[in-house]
């Protein structure tokens, strides 16, 4: 199929984004496209003015300011890949984009376009929210901050406002000595994740002082294990029976479909959690 008639238009600037955003009656960004595009073919969305913000340059790359790393909305996954930034201060996104589709659809796809599409397998929500990323939109009113754990309303829905564009997203690194692992279960490589999940954790003395465990694929948007985390900090290694707290959990939410019922999910997601968890155990350095 193709998609119905729209207006194109390709802005370089900010400003001539807000001021596209602001004129039309039912506008879309689009940013790599490989998400976007498929449902306008498919007719699952129509648009009247689509709206390619490939020109701004504002939107693009990745800086490391105070600490933390900022990558703008535009920046492509396999520049991400590449980053000596990424692979230094956010090793866990390093490890995760090695998951996300192919080669083909990475030279395209973005961070910014992953994000605002809130893909409920999508790695790299998984990842902002693992290192509780914000999210700086703007409009012609200026900017504001969203909390990666703020940024979901609903399914496949973003905080967005109708007149507001994804500027960049900023990341704040964990201490150099952290471990870190990430796993998913997909029928094939390249596939949208069934379950996917990630660990983050720092460690003094064997003792657990700080810990992230999230699990994407079983909610609307990626789910913080806080309960776990909270029984695991300040804990010894010697004295911790892993596997005893992960299936004593009861989990809250968790997706069903025709393919993947959620009793699938729920045993999927207990063997991923302790899988990343040993993974991220046994991880030496960065």
């Amino acid at each position: 199929m193709k998609p119905a008639a729209f207006n194109y238009h390709a802005p370089t600037s900010l400003n001539e984004v807000f001021s596209l955003l602001e004129s039309s009656t039912n506008p879309r960004v689009i940013a790599g496209g490989q998400s976007l595009m498929p449902m306008l073919n498919y007719r699952l969305l129509e648009v009247d003015d689509l709206i390619d913000i490939n020109g701004v340059k504002d939107l693009f790359g990745i800086k490391l300011v105070n600490g933390s790393v900022e990558i703008g909305s535009m920046t492509r996954q396999f520049e991400i890949a590449e980053s000596s930034i990424v692979q230094s201060h956010l090793p866990l996104m390093a490890e995760a984009i090695k998951y996300v589709g192919h080669v083909q659809t990475r030279n395209r796809g973005t961070l910014g376009g992953s994000l605002c599409q809130m893909d409920p397998s999508a790695e790299m929500s998984l990842v902002a929210c693992s290192y509780k990323a914000e999210l700086i939109v703007a409009s012609s009113s200026g900017e504001r901050v969203i909390s990666i754990d703020d940024f979901c309303e609903g399914y496949m829905t973003p905080a967005i406002r109708p007149n507001e564009v994804l500027k960049l997203i900023r990341f704040h690194p964990w201490s150099k000595d952290s471990k870190f692992s990430f796993f998913e279960f997909a029928r094939r490589h390249g596939d949208f994740a069934i379950v996917s999940a990630a660990c983050l954790m720092e460690l003094n003395h064997e003792t657990i002082q700080k810990i992230s465990l999230v699990l994407g694929g079983i909610s609307s948007h990626p789910l913080r294990l806080s309960q776990i985390e909270e029984a695991l900090i300040g804990k010894k290694l010697t004295e911790l029976d892993f596997e005893q707290l992960i299936s004593s959990h009861q989990f809250s939410e968790m997706l069903s479909d025709k393919l993947y019922p959620s009793w699938y999910r729920e045993h999927i997601s207990r063997v991923l959690i302790s899988r990343v968890f040993k993974s991220a155990l046994n991880r030496s350095t960065h």
